[in-house]
């Protein structure tokens, strides 16, 4: 019985402990790997990653101000999905989708009012229904241009 409760115990301490690790893991991801897409686009000093399993998705707000030119830029782990995303206004209209772009990992873009968008991520799925679904890091980055 007691090396059932210690079992469980460490079970239960790992369980609390694994999801922090994956996230400090995704942060590196994003840093190291990520961050590079935003090019010649200084980034904006956040760093938004998560683990996600194919067919999920992701709801990001942020508030961009007019007149300044923006980059996003999404990347996911190697091995993953192709990884589809879209913007939105406040009131839900679609500004951007990169289905419509051939699945691209980046969007430039100029908005001519500040305003909070709404950037839904969605991990695509391989189809295959006889293997474990595909999990792994996926990032959002944003940079904008110096005036």
């Amino acid at each position: 019985m007691r090396q059932f409760i210690q079992t469980l115990l460490i079970t239960v301490l790992l369980s609390l402990l694994g999801p922090g690790e994956a996230a400090a893991q995704c942060k590196g991801f994003a840093k190291s790997l990520c961050k590079k897409e935003l090019g010649v686009y200084l980034h904006d000093g956040n760093y938004h990653a998560a683990v996600l399993v194919e067919g999920e998705e992701a709801e990001l707000y942020k508030t961009f101000y007019s007149d300044l030119e923006y980059r996003l830029a999404i990347c996911g782990a190697d091995g993953m999905p192709p990884i589809e995303f879209s913007v939105m206004d406040a009131t839900g209209k679609l500004l951007y989708s990169n289905k419509e772009g051939g699945l691209t990992n980046i969007w430039d873009f100029k908005l001519e009012a500040s305003q909070q968008l709404k950037i839904v991520v969605k991990v695509s799925t391989f189809g295959t229904r006889d293997q474990l679904p595909a999990s792994g890091c996926v990032a959002i980055m944003f940079g904008f241009k110096a005036k």
